[in-house]
């Protein structure tokens, strides 16, 4: 029996740190379109979502026969901030399990029962209504949790997972993806870099970004949660969303874009890259002012990951704070007794 704190530290994340967010359709639309052949025959499952709300299960519902898709299954934790905001299908309630109990749904085929030669939301809502695949309640002891051995079980089953999980809990939530081999595909804060945990992952290239990186993406969240700014929030249709600048997309599917050469034109002069104060490196402040002639270590914006190709850089460590540990070098990113922002550590292949 897994006997780690669940529901506890997961009400935590999400009503105190306030740290879950729906995403929109359309931002999942524009990441997914680039996976689509390598879900063909694959179980997919998205372990931090209330099938009755969320857009994930949405996109993998109404486009399960177009990507191929070998089965689907989502999960929803009770007490979900957002529940019962923006059902999918809102004639539907009454199959939704009483309460706020935890619940999952499993679809295997998703065939065209309306016969209007397309498959759309409403051909879910006929299986939902009729057939075997259904909403069914998980134990109540587990709290659907993905942590729980129930959904562990699931997990196991599964071939790639997709959602956006807890960011407070993302340390925690990679790890056991990682513990048991799954691919996936995950939104995650750009400061998750800078993790001991995430970051190990990143230079032992087994996590990388996928595509649609950046730029601000809108999240749907709670009534009550607190938007100081008013440029970052907006209500539609009677939802709250917030606005955020730094959202990944974190992955270990391969992607076109990691093995495109990211083109150098600068060359290295002294007088341009300062080297750091104590270590041996130079400072490079923007990613494009990387020099393509320089072979030794630099450091580079953390940004530099979303254009890293492995084939033309070495990731040598990470300096962060005064963060000391495996890959990390403490707070060396120093020029002229001045900290800089964390330091991706790389050194030119080519």
């Amino acid at each position: 029996m897994n006997d780690k704190p669940l529901n506890t530290n997961l009400h935590k994340a999400n009503l105190a740190k306030k740290d879950e967010f729906y995403t929109q359709l359309v931002d999942i639309e524009k990441e997914l379109k680039h996976y689509k052949d390598q879900f063909r025959g694959k179980v997919v499952y998205c372990n931090c979502d209330d099938p009755y709300e969320s857009n994930f299960f949405k996109y993998f519902a109404a486009n399960f026969n177009a990507l191929g898709l070998k089965k689907l299954i989502t999960t929803t934790f009770d007490g979900s901030p957002v529940a019962d905001q923006q059902l999918l299908f809102k004639d539907m309630e009454g199959l939704k399990p009483n309460g706020k109990e935890p619940f999952k749904i499993e679809i295997y085929e998703v065939p065209d029962k309306n016969n209007d030669g397309a498959i759309d939301l409403s051909d879910i809502e006929w299986l939902l209504k009729h057939e075997k695949n259904s909403s069914t309640p998980l134990k109540k002891d587990g709290h659907g949790d993905f942590r729980s051995d129930e959904c562990i079980e699931l997990l196991k089953e599964a071939d790639i997972v997709v959602t956006n999980p807890p960011f407070s809990l993302f340390r925690e939530y990679v790890a056991q993806l990682m513990e048991y081999n799954k691919k996936f595909l995950i939104l995650g804060d750009q400061n998750a870099i800078t993790y001991k945990e995430i970051f190990k992952f990143i230079k032992e290239n087994k996590l990388w970004f996928g595509y649609d990186n950046g730029g601000t993406k809108w999240f749907q969240v709670p009534d009550d949660y607190d938007i100081p700014t008013e440029s970052r929030k907006k209500i539609k249709n009677g939802i709250k969303y917030f606005s955020m600048g730094r959202i990944m997309w974190y992955t270990n599917l391969d992607t076109t874009k990691r093995h495109e050469e990211f083109t150098l034109y600068k060359k290295y002069s002294q007088e341009e890259y300062l080297k750091y104060d104590s270590f041996d490196a130079i400072e490079v402040s923007k990613v494009v002012d990387i020099p393509k002639d320089y072979t030794g270590l630099m450091g580079v914006p953390i940004t530099f990951l979303d254009k890293y190709n492995p084939d033309q850089f070495e990731i040598v460590g990470m300096s962060s704070g005064n963060i000391v540990g495996e890959y990390f070098f403490g707070g060396v990113h120093i020029i002229n007794g001045k900290m800089k922002y964390a330091r991706v550590i790389i050194k030119n292949k080519k």
